[in-house]
This record gives structure tokens, C-alpha cells and sequence, in this order.
């Protein structure tokens, strides 16, 4: 893994700088590595599933650490020649090439960009979710439910959109309560409350206090009457906040949706912004490591070819 102090290094020219180091940016590095592009990761170390001490649902690599895929991915991207800093981007701006400022002060110059900077989950203000995401307070079945099957789940609710959550984590435990917290029960619709039974999810309506957590581990949810419901996993649904500020500040075109506001991209994840890209969770809260690294693949071919044509018509008009 190469990682450079760029301080003094103001006039370096790269074709492309990947703003981001997960399985997207790690994934577009590697493509444009091996494509001959000189390539700096610049990663501020923030990945989204840092908290989760495995990632499932990722043929090969089911089961594996995060951060050891992180690892084994910038060992890869070495090989190629491309470059890693730990720093931030805090601007970019466009002249000819970009100007990629970052946060230590060094800045430099790139003919095209990806964004890949993820996004943050935020957890409802419940005493102990926080502390407890990715342990035993999960958000995402695909990722985590084989994991806990057959467990006590609780689902808290945010919204009245929670029964969505509440239906699909059923098909991994038969024995679900579903937290209504400060949703009213009347927010339900007939429909919803028939799915529910139907799914044998029992609703439980009234505040949630807290999580019951002993020697380490979650066994029941209090409620803010005093009762407490044994349950050894929670389901919660965090507030993504996009990391977007970049786009936003290179006036990419934007899309306001449930989860959050994402650049509007094409297939390739190229924004309305000539000459970047986007790529994961920067586009989108349901961007798994698995579709985060093929979006990055899309994008860094996507970005050969745009510089192959651009280089061979420099070519002829010179």
C-alpha cells in the first residue's frame, strides 16, 4: 500500500482522483490501475460498516471482516502503481483539470473524478441503539439475519414505514415484536396490520425507554412504562446522511428520495457534471459492498474509454 504526504506536491497531475477509499473507490482504483491511469485514493478511514465485524452476501468474501477486505483491496490497488493518501477532501474545483484540495493543505490536479465518499448512518435516539449498531442492533436482514436467525427480534420504529422492516425480518425469525415507539398505532393501515398478523409479528404500541443490555450483550427492550420485552436482536432504522457535499458543491444535478438526497447518475455513475462520477453509497442507501464495488468498476470503464477518446481526438486536432 502506497500512502504519500502530498503537502509539498501542489502540481500533481493525476488522470484520476477516486475521493473515497471503501469497496468503491478500491474496486474504480483497481480497474484504472490495471488500465495504466495514474490513480491517487484519497480515504479519510470512515468506512459506513466499520461498526460490523463481518460482511455477508458477498460471493467469496462471505463472512469476511471489513476492514480486512479494505486491506487486502488497497494491497491490490499497490500493485498497479496506484497511490493512497489518509487525508480528506475538502474542495474541488474545476479549471481545465479539477483542483482537489485536501484538508492537510496539499492540493492537486486530476482530469477526472469519483466520488465515493458513502454515506453516515444516523440511529434513532433510543438509550443503547447507538452503542449496540452492528453488534446486536442491526438495520439490514440480508446482511445480518442469517446470523441471528431464530433469535427474539425486536423492530423499532421510526415511521409507519418500519412495518416494511418488520414484515422482511420475520422471514428469519418467527418470534418478532414490532416497537410502534411514538408511532401511533392508528398510522397503520388495515393492511399493514392484517401483513403483520399474518407474519405472527406481534405489535407492541408505547415509548421505548431503553435497550437491556447485560454482561455485554442485549436481552430485552424497556419500555418507558417499566415493562421489558426479552429480545436478544433489534432491528433499527438508521437516517442516512449522504456525504455529497462535493457534488453539491460542483453543482451536480440532485435527487431528493426517502432516503436522502443522491446525484442523478447514468448507468456508469456519471453525474451531470462532465468529468465526474459516482459510485456506492454516495448514490444511493441500498448500495451493498457488493453492488458499491461493481459501481466502481462501471465507472472507472466508463472513465478509460472517456480518456481514450479524449486523448486520441487531442491527437488528431493536433
Amino acid at each position: 500500500m502506497t500512502e504519500q504526504d502530498l503537502n509539498e506536491r501542489d502540481d500533481s497531475r493525476y488522470d484520476v482522483v477516486v475521493v473515497g477509499g471503501g469497496a468503491a473507490g478500491l474496486s474504480a482504483a483497481l480497474v484504472l490501475g490495471r488500465a495504466r491511469h495514474r490513480t491517487l485514493v484519497v480515504d479519510a478511514g470512515e468506512p459506513r460498516n466499520a461498526p460490523s465485524a463481518h460482511m455477508q452476501g458477498y460471493l467469496s468474501r462471505d463472512g469476511m471482516p471489513p476492514a480486512e477486505f479494505l486491506a487486502l483491496g488497497r494491497e491490490e490497488i499497490a500493485r498497479y502503481g496506484v497511490e493512497l493518501v489518509r487525508d480528506r477532501v475538502t474542495d474541488v474545483a474545476r479549471a481545465g483539470d479539477f483542483t482537489v484540495t485536501l484538508e492537510r493543505g496539499g492540493r492537486v490536479r486530476a482530469r477526472r473524478i469519483i466520488v465515493a465518499t458513502g454515506l453516515k448512518d444516523e440511529m434513532p435516539d433510543v438509550a443503547g441503539v447507538a452503542e449496540r449498531f452492528g453488534r446486536d442492533v442491526l438495520h439490514c436482514p440480508f446482511c445480518h439475519g442469517w446470523e441471528v436467525r431464530d433469535e427474539p427480534f425486536g423492530v423499532l420504529a421510526s415511521s409507519a414505514a418500519g412495518v416494511h422492516q418488520a414484515l422482511m425480518v420475520s422471514r428469519w425469525s418467527k418470534d418478532v415484536m414490532f416497537f410502534l415507539h411514538r408511532v401511533a398505532e392508528e398510522e397503520l393501515t388495515d393492511l399493514d396490520l392484517r401483513r403483520l398478523a399474518a407474519a405472527g409479528v406481534d405489535v407492541v404500541p408505547g415509548e421505548v425507554a431503553g435497550l437491556v443490555v447485560e454482561d455485554d450483550r442485549l436481552t430485552g427492550v424497556r419500555m418507558a412504562d417499566g415493562t421489558v420485552h426479552s429480545r436478544s436482536v433489534v432491528f433499527a432504522a438508521p437516517r442516512p446522511v449522504p456525504q455529497t457535499g462535493l457534488l453539491e458543491r460542483l453543482g451536480a444535478e440532485m435527487d431528493e428520495t426517502p432516503f436522502g438526497t443522491y446525484p442523478v447518475v447514468d448507468g456508469n455513475g456519471l453525474t451531470s457534471v462532465p468529468g465526474v462520477w459516482a459510485a456506492g453509497n454516495a448514490i444511493g442507501f441500498t448500495e451493498q459492498v457488493v453492488h458499491a464495488a461493481s459501481g466502481g468498476y462501471r465507472a472507472a470503464t466508463a472513465i478509460v474509454g472517456d480518456l481514450r477518446m479524449a486523448d486520441l481526438d487531442a491527437a488528431l486536432d493536433g
